[in-house]
């Protein structure tokens, strides 16, 4: 007897979703996104002022870009992600639906309904993806897990109150505490 077999999605079933509901696609799997709170918001909105702010001050090329975003991490059909924050330095990869290929940084505010996801299964597609830097941001437990893809060297865990230096900018130092 033949075992039953899961339904792969593809792009075109994240478009069909109607008006207002949001989901991810990886591997052909649909994950379904909950609206997210206001902490998450603000963490979302401060962080990427200060990133654009670097940015644009430094004179850099990189774009900062809020969800709701599409990255189609693999280019293909199977993989649609919508990162809290794509950093993204190649302008190449932009379009008018989004990234095509891996953004050079990507941060996720993590939300009950998204820990397992944003822990696991996104941080093995990210670093497969070629992603240089991912931040995973707890506002549950006032902790940021930065993952330094590139080099491994400055892969750790911090509190809200550190003071977090961003792998992909050595100059770039940011404090959650002192943003919210």
């Amino acid at each position: 007897m033949a075992l039953p077999q899961k339904k792969h999605h593809t792009t075109e079933d994240i478009y069909a979703l109607p008006e207002g509901q949001r989901a991810e696609l990886i591997d052909g799997q649909m994950y379904m996104m909950a609206p997210p709170n206001f902490r998450h918001q603000k963490i979302i909105m401060e962080l990427s002022s200060v990133i654009h702010q670097y940015i644009k001050t430094h004179g850099g090329n990189c774009e900062v870009i809020p969800a709701p975003f599409a990255v189609f991490l693999n280019n293909d059909d199977r993989n649609y992600v919508e990162p809290d924050i794509s950093v993204i330095c190649d302008k190449n990869k932009l379009n008018e639906l989004g990234c095509s290929g891996a953004p050079d940084w990507l941060i996720e505010v993590i939300s009950p309904s998204t820990e397992r996801l944003d822990y696991g299964i996104k941080l093995f597609k990210y670093r497969s993806a070629g992603v240089k830097e991912y931040w995973i941001v707890n506002p549950l437990k006032n902790i940021v897990n930065v993952y330094d893809f590139e080099y491994d060297e400055k892969t750790r865990l911090y509190s809200f109150d550190d003071i977090i230096t961003t792998c992909i900018y050595d100059d770039l130092d940011i404090c959650i505490s002192e943003l919210l």
